[in-house]
C-alpha cells in the first residue's frame, strides 16, 4: 500500500478534532455547548486561506433538519404521547411488579426488552420510547435514573447488531456489497447477507452487555450522590430531619379472623399511634380513607409509624409485614402519592376547626402525620392530636395522593408548600388514538421505504392533532440540548470526510499492518470503525472503511465479505464518548458526565471487540 500525504486541511480537521476531544473529556462547558463551539469554529474557519472548502457554510446548520435529528425529536414527541394516555405508566408497573426493587433484575428487564426491540427499530426511537418507563421505575423503586439509563441505552445500541434493518451502517452493508462486486474480479466476488445473518453476533454482544452491567454494574456506573453531592436529601431524609417523623409505608396483611376486624380505622390508629394511609379489599385500593372506614378482611394497610408502634401493632394481632410496597406499589409509590407539608394561611375558613371537624382526610384527602406549630411539632402519639384546632400559620405534614394536592392548590383556605412532586395530566380516553398513530408509524418504518424521519413524524403530528398532546407539550417532551448536541457535531463528520482526514488515518493504520497476520488486521479495522464512529457519523464511517477493508482482506489473502461486515458491525461501539445519539439522549435525563461514559464505556468497548471478532470468525 501508498501512504497518502497529510495536507494543511487534515492538520486543521486533526486540531479540531483533539479540541473537540479535550472539551468533552475536561467538562470546561456543557458537551451540546462545546458541539454549538466547534460548529461554529468549523464555519470561521472557512475565512483562511486554504480552508475554504472545510465545510460548506450554506449547509452548515443542515443537521439541525437532518433525517437523525428530526427522528429524536418525533419519537421523544411519540414517547411523551404514549406517556400522557397511561401505557407507559402500565409497562413501568409490570417491569416494578417482575423486577421488584433489585437493580440487577430491573436492568435486565429494561435492557433485554430495549434490545429486542432495536432489533428491528432504530436505536435511538426504542432508547426514546423507553425513557418515560425509566424514569417511573426509577420513582416507584427509589433506583437512581443514573443506575438504570446507561444500561438502557447501551443494550440499544447492542440490540441494532441483532439484525439487517437494526442499523443503518448495516442496512446500507448490502448496497455499498452489490456496488463493490462491480469492481472486483469474479473470483472476489461476495454473497449479500440475509436478515437473520448477524443474530448470533449481535444475540451474543447483546447478552454480553446485560452480563456486563449485571455482574459489574454496581462498580461502574455512577449514583446521583456523585453527581449532586452528598448533601442531596430524599423526601423521607427531610421529613426526618425537620420534623424528626419516619415517614417509611409499612404494608401490613390483616388475616381472615383477626380481631381487627368490626374496628373503625380511628380506633386502630387512636389506640396503637399509627397513620393507616390506605387499605387495599377485595382488590380496590382505597388512599387516604375516612376514619370511620370499618376494617374487614382479607385486607392489607398502608401504615406510617414508628418502629416501635409498628411493631407492638403486628405483634398484638399476629400481623405479617411485606418486605416492600406489593399492593400498593401502583397507587402509593413516589409517583402517585408522598409526604406534603400544607400551611393554613390567615383568613383560612379553617381556622378555629379541628381534622376531625372538617373531615380532613375523607374531603381533603390528606392523612395527617404532623402539625408544626410555634417552633414545636405535635405528632400523632399524642391523644389529643384529632382535636387540636387550626391556627394561622399552622404546617401540616400529611401524606397524600399528588392528585389530592392538585386540587388543593386551588383551594384558598389552604397553602401548598410542597411543590416538586408530579403534576400528572392523564388521558387514558385518548390512549386508542396514540397506540393507533404509535402502530401507523411503526408500520411505515417496517414496510415502506418512506424515510425514517417521515415514518416517525405521522405518528407525532396524528397525536397532536388528536390531542393526545398539545403542541406545547410536544414542544416540552423534547430534549434540546440533544437535538443540539447531534447537530452541531454532524458539520465535524462531513469536514472529516470531505477534507480526506477519514481517509488518510484509515491509509496510514493499513500501511502500518500492511504483512501482518489476518486475524491482526481485521482486529485494526475494527478498532479503526470504533474510533470514527465517535467521531463521525457510523453511515460516514461505513462507507468510507468498507471499500478499504475489502481491498486489504483482498491484498491479505482474507475474507472481505467478513471484513465488511466487521466494519459494519464495529461501528455499533459507540460507547465511549457521548456522541452516538443514544448516548447523546440519555446523557441529560441521567445526569451524565462524559467521564461516566469513559469509566463504564470504556470496558464496554474492549468487551464489544472481544466478543464481536470471536462471533464473526466461528460463525463466518
Amino acid at each position: 500500500m501508498e501512504a497518502l500525504g497529510l495536507t494543511f486541511e487534515m492538520l486543521v480537521v486533526l486540531g479540531v478534532l483533539a479540541f473537540t476531544i479535550m472539551l468533552f473529556v475536561t467538562e470546561v462547558v456543557r458537551v451540546d455547548v462545546a458541539a454549538i463551539l466547534v460548529m461554529v469554529l468549523l464555519g470561521c474557519l472557512t475565512m483562511l486561506p486554504g480552508l475554504e472548502n472545510l465545510v460548506d457554510v450554506r449547509h452548515l446548520f443542515d443537521g439541525f433538519g437532518s433525517n437523525a435529528v428530526v427522528s429524536i425529536i418525533a419519537v421523544m414527541i411519540i414517547g411523551a404521547g404514549l406517556d400522557r394516555t397511561g401505557v407507559m405508566s402500565t409497562v413501568a408497573a409490570w417491569i416494578s411488579k417482575v423486577g421488584g426493587a433489585t437493580e440487577s433484575r430491573i436492568i435486565v428487564l429494561i435492557s433485554s426488552t430495549v434490545g429486542v426491540i432495536s432489533s428491528f427499530m432504530q436505536n435511538v426511537g426504542a432508547a426514546a420510547l423507553f425513557l418515560p418507563v425509566v424514569n417511573r421505575v426509577s420513582v416507584r423503586t427509589g433506583l437512581p435514573m443514573s443506575r438504570l439509563l446507561m444500561p438502557m441505552g447501551f443494550c440499544a445500541i447492542l440490540g441494532g447488531t441483532m439484525t439487517m434493518v437494526g442499523s443503518s451502517p448495516l442496512i446500507l452493508l448490502n448496497d455499498l456489497i452489490l456496488s463493490i462486486n462491480g469492481s472486483i474480479g469474479e473470483e472476489f466476488q461476495m454473497e449479500t447477507f440475509e436478515l437473520l445473518s448477524v443474530f448470533p453476533v449481535g444475540i451474543a454482544l447483546v447478552a454480553t452487555g446485560l452480563l456486563y452491567f449485571v455482574i459489574f454494574g454496581r462498580f461502574v456506573l455512577p449514583t446521583v450522590a456523585e453527581h449532586e453531592g452528598a448533601s442531596a436529601q430524599s423526601t423521607l431524609d427531610y421529613v426526618n430531619a425537620t420534623y424528626g417523623l419516619d415517614g417509611t409505608i409499612h404494608e401490613v396483611r390483616v388475616p381472615l379472623g383477626s380481631l381487627l376486624v368490626g374496628h373503625t380505622i380511628d380506633d386502630i390508629q387512636q389506640a396503637f399511634e399509627l397513620q393507616i394511609v390506605a387499605t387495599h379489599f377485595q382488590g380496590r385500593t382505597y388512599p387516604a380513607p375516612p376514619r370511620d372506614t370499618v376494617l374487614e378482611a382479607p385486607a392489607v394497610l398502608a401504615i406510617i409509624a414508628d418502629h416501635q408502634a409498628i411493631e407492638e401493632f403486628k405483634i398484638s394481632f399476629g400481623l405479617t409485614e411485606s418486605t416492600g410496597l406489593d399492593e400498593f406499589a401502583a397507587t402509593l409509590g413516589a409517583d402517585k402519592a408522598g409526604i406534603a407539608e400544607v400551611v393554613i394561611p390567615p383568613g383560612s375558613g379553617n381556622i378555629g376547626k379541628s381534622m376531625r371537624e372538617i373531615w380532613l382526610r375523607k374531603v381533603y384527602g390528606l392523612s395527617p402525620i404532623a402539625i408544626h406549630r410555634g417552633g414545636e411539632t405535635m405528632q400523632r402519639d399524642e391523644a389529643s392530636f384529632g382535636d387540636l384546632t387550626f391556627q394561622a400559620g399552622d404546617t401540616l405534614v400529611c401524606h397524600t395522593p399528588w392528585e389530592a394536592l392538585v386540587r388543593l392548590e386551588k383551594d384558598r383556605d389552604f397553602v401548598v408548600v410542597t411543590t416538586e412532586f408530579p403534576h400528572e395530566d392523564l388521558r387514558p380516553k385518548k390512549l386508542g388514538w396514540a397506540l393507533l398513530f404509535f402502530a401507523i408509524a411503526l408500520s411505515l418504518i417496517l414496510f415502506t421505504d418512506l424515510r425514517l424521519s417521515l415514518c416517525l413524524l405521522v405518528g407525532a403530528a396524528g397525536m397532536i392533532v388528536t390531542q393526545v398532546l398539545s403542541i406545547d407539550e410536544a414542544y416540552e417532551s423534547v430534549s434540546w440540548n440533544t437535538v443540539f448536541l447531534l447537530a452541531s457535531l454532524i458539520p465535524l463528520g462531513q469536514a472529516v470526510q470531505v477534507s480526506g482526514t477519514a481517509e488518510w488515518i484509515a491509509n496510514q493504520v493499513l500501511f502500518v499492518l500492511d504483512g501482518m497476520p489476518i486475524w491482526v488486521i481485521q482486529a485494526s479495522v475494527a478498532v479503526l470503525a470504533t474510533f470514527f464512529t465517535l467521531v463521525m457519523s457510523n453511515v460516514g464511517a461505513t462507507v468510507l472503511l468498507v471499500p478499504l477493508a475489502v481491498n486489504i482482506a483482498i491484498g491479505a489473502g482474507g475474507n472481505p465479505a467478513l471484513f465488511a461486515l466487521t466494519v459494519a458491525i464495529s461501528t455499533s461501539n459507540s460507547f465511549l464518548i457521548p456522541t452516538h445519539q443514544v448516548n447523546a439522549l440519555i446523557m441529560g435525563p441521567g445526569g451524565y458526565r462524559v467521564t461516566d461514559f469513559m469509566r463504564a464505556g470504556g470496558i464496554m468497548t474492549l468487551l464489544f471487540l472481544v466478543v464481536s471478532m470471536g462471533m464473526l470468525n466461528l460463525v463466518f
